[in-house]
């Protein structure tokens, strides 16, 4: 196994050593057969990134895999049908894919395979849609074994490389843990590994108050403007959103949400771009799944054993 950072990401390589173009304008990425006298821990070449992503693509293959548990997943495939296999997973959970998932990969070189993880994005069904089925054995072990299911489906041997930023590099790890021999290379990025530091830091206790305050203000805030006991609910911010988004009323659903995924976005990125937020807060198909999801695991502590990943 390798493992090197390069411009904030953190690539991990099993069994295969990662070259890279030493050309600035051009990402060349390829495989290259260890031969047998290379060491196990080679490191690669240094690397060099695009500054834009891939031109828009469309699938050439899409469709909704049944993996049980009432869930029809919904996965498309573009890109070069003989290329190297690769699989984008979101982050979230619960924050779906979007045409602009494909565009990290060369489509002339892989194989691009994106999918909506349980109640999220274009998956059956929905958390906007309903919530209480969107929920059923909605877990990570679930999403690991999804993913599986899903490498079974298309035929393929093994992923060449497997993408996640955020909730999807804890994914990432969660499936290469289980299933090392599937996985040639990780790719990680914004990683965040959902221990209960991490988000007692951001979502419980203030940690973001010193970078933006403004931001912090508004999350808690939204409690205590809809809070008929807020010294008991101020000890609890993600119970008490959780109580907000699996309320009854949409307004209230919606609103929640609303203030979740706003306070996300904007502590997540240096720079939001407001059409983005806009087409987020504005949207409850990506909405509801995004915020649900995400306490969901939260309060559930990633459904992962503390330290299970590193």
């Amino acid at each position: 196994t390798s493992m090197f950072l390069a411009r904030g990401l953190l690539i991990i390589g099993y069994s295969s050593t990662l070259q890279m173009s030493a050309t600035p304008t051009k990402a060349d990425l390829r495989y290259v057969a260890p031969a047998a006298s290379d060491a196990a821990h080679q490191v690669a070449q240094p690397v060099a990134f695009p500054r834009n992503l891939y031109p828009e693509i469309e699938p050439h293959q899409s469709g909704h895999l049944d993996v049980g548990d009432g869930h029809k997943l919904y996965f498309d495939v573009s890109g070069n049908p003989d290329g190297i296999p690769c699989i984008f997973l979101h982050g979230g959970p619960g924050a779906g894919c979007s045409p602009r998932s494909r565009r990290f990969f060369d489509p002339a070189f892989f194989r691009i395979v994106i999918l909506d993880q349980r109640g999220s994005g274009k998956s059956i069904p929905n958390a906007a849609d309903d919530l209480e089925a969107s929920l059923v054995e909605n877990t990570t072990p679930r999403l690991v074994e999804d993913i599986e299911k899903l490498r079974k489906h298309l035929g393929i041997e093994r992923w060449g490389l497997v993408l996640g930023g955020s909730w999807g590099s804890t994914l990432t790890l969660a499936y290469a843990q289980a299933h090392p021999q599937q996985c040639r290379m990780l790719l990680l990025r914004g990683v965040f590994l959902f221990g209960p530091d991490e988000v007692d830091y951001l979502f419980c206790s203030g940690g973001t108050f010193g970078q933006s305050p403004q931001a912090w203000e508004k999350y808690k805030q939204h409690i205590a403007d809809t809070s008929t006991d807020w010294e008991v609910e101020k000890t609890n911010l993600l119970g008490a959103y959780w109580t907000r988004l699996t309320s009854a009323d949409a307004s209230t659903r919606e609103a929640a949400a609303a203030a979740f995924v706003g306070y996300e976005l904007s502590i997540s990125k240096t720079y939001t771009d407001p059409a983005v937020l806009e087409e987020y807060l504005g949207t409850p198909s990506i909405l509801i799944p995004f915020a649900v999801m995400e306490v969901h695991y939260m309060l559930n502590g990633g459904f992962m054993r503390r330290g299970q990943l590193l």
